[in-house]
């Protein structure tokens, strides 16, 4: 006799037999991003060339735990999708000489007792899932199932999430050499994932336009918040998402470097920083910042503040070229903001005594960096050396960003009181070519004027 428990679906024979029969067969098809199978061999060609005769172990990662049972959305591994082009969770690629095998979960169809049983593989849970043999034709690689896996080979290098069970079953521990060399070879962008920032950016300046045709509701009541889903769901409708948490500042948040809580209201007569990009299908992100009057017109004091940035922002454009020193545009951009704040009475020191390795007075309104390689992942290559990175020269097929700022807290007691609470930050995607760079946000404007007159035709 039963004692009121609910039944085990999968301990019941009858009802497996039965839910395996009457299925057509979907759609199965991988959903890879045209070119990106062709791009990942030629990355893995790289890699071979970086690291002859070595093999690369590296993992697809997981979704962290947001709660409970409850998981944030997957976004793959950075190098594990520059080496292979697949974005299954929890797969795991072995890569030498330019070859890769990937080990895949395999799915759940009918007949599998997962097939209703498994919330993470089964298809009436997920949805119709490749096979391995759709997946390997889909990469041009040799796909397995994640079970054969039986740990890293003896002498591979280690790279990506490490996951218990797989990578760690080998004992092998994780290499911050590849890691290195991966994100090396990665500052130098091909002409496929170009083309993909391009698409990043291009979807990222509608996003702006988006934004700014709501302003209007947010202004009565949606706020900060209001404008941040605005964006964020266009970068999901129209990419994978944004490629990192939407910063959206309304006038005291505008000076917050990465004000991502967006639980404010938007001042009609104050500044609107908002700092957001598309990450495409294929995972490459822009990385966009202006600043607007959400009144349609600058004051004066905010007008003062964004033509400094603006001269800033300038003079750092300028400096982006191939064979120049990275910091190039860091300290030509810094040299503008140290003599405008000395003009405003606002060091303490000479322009020379801010701007030496034992002052730097004028970073106390511009704390962070102005600018970062960018591609998979916002700021791109963070595990190079600084010699391949800061302490490099720029060169063709870098992407890299450009973004000064002045940030002047409502509780700064150091700045005028016309001043406190302006936040400004211009930042735009460069592309390094062989005589120069291409600035590939060039749609937005950057002058004060031209943001007016941009806001009133999207508003």
């Amino acid at each position: 006799m039963s004692d009121g428990r609910l039944p085990k679906l999968a301990e019941i024979p009858a009802f497996a037999a039965y839910i395996a029969q009457g299925w057509d067969a979907p759609a199965r098809t991988p959903g890879l991003v045209p070119g990106a199978a062709r791009a990942s061999a030629a990355h893995r060609a790289r890699l071979a060339e970086a690291l002859p005769g070595t093999t690369v172990v590296v993992s697809a990662g997981r979704a962290p735990v947001r709660s409970n049972d409850t998981a944030y959305d997957f976004r793959v591994d950075s190098d594990f999708y520059w080496l292979t082009g697949c974005v299954a969770e929890n797969a795991v690629a072995v890569v030498r000489d330019g070859a890769a095998t990937v080990y895949l979960p395999p799915p759940a169809r009918p007949g599998d007792t997962g097939f209703f049983a498994d919330a993470a593989y089964g298809e009436l849970w997920v949805g119709p899932s490749p096979s391995l043999a759709e997946w390997s034709a889909a990469l041009g690689a040799e796909v397995l199932p994640l079970p054969d896996f039986a740990g890293p080979p003896d002498g591979a290098l280690v790279a990506g999430t490490l996951m218990a069970g797989t990578l760690m079953a080998g004992g092998a521990e994780p290499s911050q050499e590849v890691r290195r060399v991966l994100a090396e070879l990665r500052m130098i962008k091909d002409e496929w994932e170009v083309a993909q920032l391009r698409e990043a950016v291009d979807r990222t300046v509608e996003g702006f336009a988006a934004v700014l045709a709501e302003v209007p509701a947010a202004v009565a009541g949606g706020g900060e918040r209001w404008l941040q889903g605005t964006f964020d769901r266009y970068a999901r409708t129209y990419g994978n998402g944004p490629g990192y948490a939407s910063i959206v500042g309304s006038g005291p948040h505008a000076p917050t470097l990465h004000w991502v809580r967006c639980d404010g209201p938007v001042l009609p007569d104050e500044l609107l920083l908002l700092d957001m990009g598309v990450e495409t299908r294929a995972h490459y992100t822009a990385d966009v910042t202006r600043t607007f009057p959400v009144s349609g017109a600058f004051s004066p004091a905010q007008r003062q503040v964004h033509d400094l940035v603006e001269r800033a922002h300038r003079a750092g454009l300028a400096q982006v070229a191939p064979g120049r020193p990275f910091t190039a545009f860091h300290h030509a951009a810094m040299e503008v903001i140290a003599r405008g704040l000395h003009d405003w009475g606002l060091l303490p020191v000479s322009v020379d005594e801010a701007l030496s390795e034992h002052g730097q007075h004028h970073r106390r309104y511009l704390i962070c960096g102005i600018g970062h390689h960018l591609g998979l992942d916002v700021h791109d290559c963070a595990s190079s050396r600084y010699e391949a990175y800061q302490g490099a020269r720029m060169a063709p097929g870098m992407v890299l960003t450009v973004e000064p700022g002045l940030y002047f807290h409502a509780h700064d007691l150091t700045v005028p009181p016309e001043l406190r609470g302006i936040g400004v930050r211009i930042e735009d995607d460069l592309l390094v070519t062989e005589d120069g760079a291409e600035n590939l946000s060039a749609a937005l404007p950057i002058d004060a004027t031209g943001l007016e007159n941009w806001n009133k035709e999207n508003v």
